[in-house]
C-alpha cells in the first residue's frame, strides 16, 4: 500500500502567470508547496519557453481539469520571419534561411488561408507521449518516430505588429494546436521560413480568476514557512472555487433534499425553476446555498452524476 501523501488537504484553483524557463510542472510542484497542498495538477501544459496563463487546480479542484484541456485558447506570439530551425524556436538549429519580401497587406491576406479546420501533425520536441516517452526525449536523441496528424481549429488570427522579420500575432485555437508548428507552416506559406521567438498564453475559455505571478505567491509563501505553526490564510485567499476553470459550463440546482443523494451517485431532482438546459455537461449545485456538488447531465428528468466533489458541507 502506498504512503499517504504529506500536506493539507485544500481544495481551490490558483490561476499562475507562469514564467519563462520554467516547465508547468516545475511550476505546480513549487505553487504546491508554497500552499502546502497534498494534492495539485495543472490544466494543460505550456513549454518552458512560453509564458502566461497556467490554471493549477488542488484537491476537489483536479477532479474538474479535465474539461480545461478541452476548451479553446488564446495565445499572443511572436515569429521570427526569415530563418526556420529544427524544433520551430529559438533554440533549434538553424535550416534554413531566407530574405523577408513580405508587407502588411500580403500578411493579413496569407494570415486568412490558415484560419478555420486543419490537419497538423505534432512537433517531434512536443510533449504528446509515444511509448510512454514524450516526443521530445526521441528529438533530442536524433531518432524520428510516427506522429499521427490531428484536426485541429483555428478559431481566428489578429495581426498585432509586423514590422521587419517580426511579425505578433495573437491566435485563438482548438485543443491539441502546436503554435509553433502553425508558425512553422505560415513561414513555409509565406516562403521565408519563420520560428516562434516570444509565445505567452492570455486565455482558456472557462476559466476566470486574476492570475499570480510566482514571485508573489513565494513572497507570501515566504511568510508561513514553518508548516507546523504556519498560518496560510494569506495565500488560502487567493484560492478561488473548484469551478472557476468551467465557467463556461451552465449551471443547474438540485433540491436540498436531493443533494446528499447526488454526491453519492444517484440522480437527482432538479429544483422547481430549473428547465431542460442544452449543455452536455452542467455544474449542479445546492439549491439554497449554492454550494457545488460536482457536474451531471439530464436524463429522465432528472440529474444524473457524471463526477462528484466531496467537499460539499451536507
Amino acid at each position: 500500500m502506498g504512503r499517504r501523501k504529506s500536506g493539507r488537504d485544500i481544495s481551490g484553483v490558483i490561476v499562475l502567470d507562469k514564467p519563462l524557463e520554467l516547465t508547468s510542472n516545475a511550476a505546480l510542484q513549487k505553487v504546491r508547496r508554497f500552499f502546502n497542498a497534498r494534492k495539485g495538477g495543472h490544466t494543460g501544459a505550456l513549454d518552458p519557453l512560453a509564458t502566461g496563463l497556467l490554471p493549477l487546480c488542488f484537491g476537489e479542484a483536479t477532479k474538474l481539469s479535465h474539461y480545461t484541456l478541452e476548451a479553446d485558447k488564446t495565445y499572443e506570439v511572436t515569429a521570427h520571419l526569415g530563418i526556420r530551425t529544427t524544433t520551430s524556436d529559438g533554440e533549434g538549429e538553424v535550416v534554413e534561411q531566407r530574405d523577408v519580401d513580405l508587407d502588411s497587406a500580403t500578411v493579413e491576406q496569407a494570415l486568412a488561408h490558415f484560419i478555420g479546420p486543419q490537419e497538423q501533425s505534432p512537433s517531434m520536441f512536443s510533449a504528446l507521449k509515444y511509448e510512454g516517452r514524450p516526443l521530445y526525449y526521441y528529438a533530442r536523441q536524433g531518432i524520428d518516430v510516427p506522429r499521427k496528424s490531428r484536426e485541429i481549429s483555428i478559431r481566428s488570427i489578429r495581426l498585432i505588429e509586423f514590422a521587419g522579420d517580426q511579425l505578433s500575432l495573437e491566435v485563438t485555437c482548438s485543443k491539441g494546436t502546436y503554435i509553433r508548428t502553425l508558425i512553422d507552416d505560415m513561414g513555409q506559406y509565406f516562403g521565408c521560413g519563420a520560428y516562434v521567438s516570444a509565445l505567452r498564453r492570455t486565455w482558456i475559455a472557462g476559466v476566470e480568476g486574476p492570475m499570480h505571478s510566482l514571485a508573489e505567491l513565494e513572497q507570501l509563501a515566504a511568510q508561513c514557512d514553518d508548516h507546523q505553526q504556519a498560518d496560510f490564510s494569506a495565500l488560502d485567499e487567493l484560492l478561488l472555487p473548484c469551478d472557476s476553470v468551467i465557467q463556461q459550463m451552465p449551471v443547474i440546482r438540485v433540491i436540498d433534499a436531493d443533494a446528499m443523494r447526488f454526491v453519492a451517485g444517484n440522480p437527482a431532482t432538479p429544483s422547481a425553476e430549473q428547465t431542460d438546459v442544452d449543455h452536455e455537461v452542467l455544474r449542479v449545485k445546492r439549491e439554497s446555498d449554492d454550494a457545488l456538488l460536482g457536474l451531471g447531465c439530464w436524463r429522465d428528468d432528472k440529474i444524473v452524476p457524471k463526477r462528484v466533489l466531496s467537499i460539499a458541507k451536507l
